[in-house]
């Protein structure tokens, strides 16, 4: 199976994180394993006025999520 090759750009410019500075922008995978390595849930996951808090908690998506309700 070919490796799927990461567009940085086009990923970059449809990110939500709002943290402009992370060189991990527009490269989800390395994104996501950075979070999951501390415990926490990349910005993407949640609504704009939570990601920008960036408390990356799980706690934090579950009262994103109730917040849907």
């Amino acid at each position: 199976m070919a490796e799927a090759k990461c567009n940085k750009e086009k990923n970059a410019r449809d990110c939500a994180c709002t943290y402009s500075g992370c060189h991990r922008r527009g490269m989800c995978c390395e994104c996501v394993a950075y979070h999951r390595r501390n415990g926490e849930i990349p910005g993407c996951f949640f609504p704009p006025h939570l990601e920008a808090t960036y408390d990356r908690s799980l706690r934090n998506l579950a009262r994103s999520l109730k917040d849907l309700k």
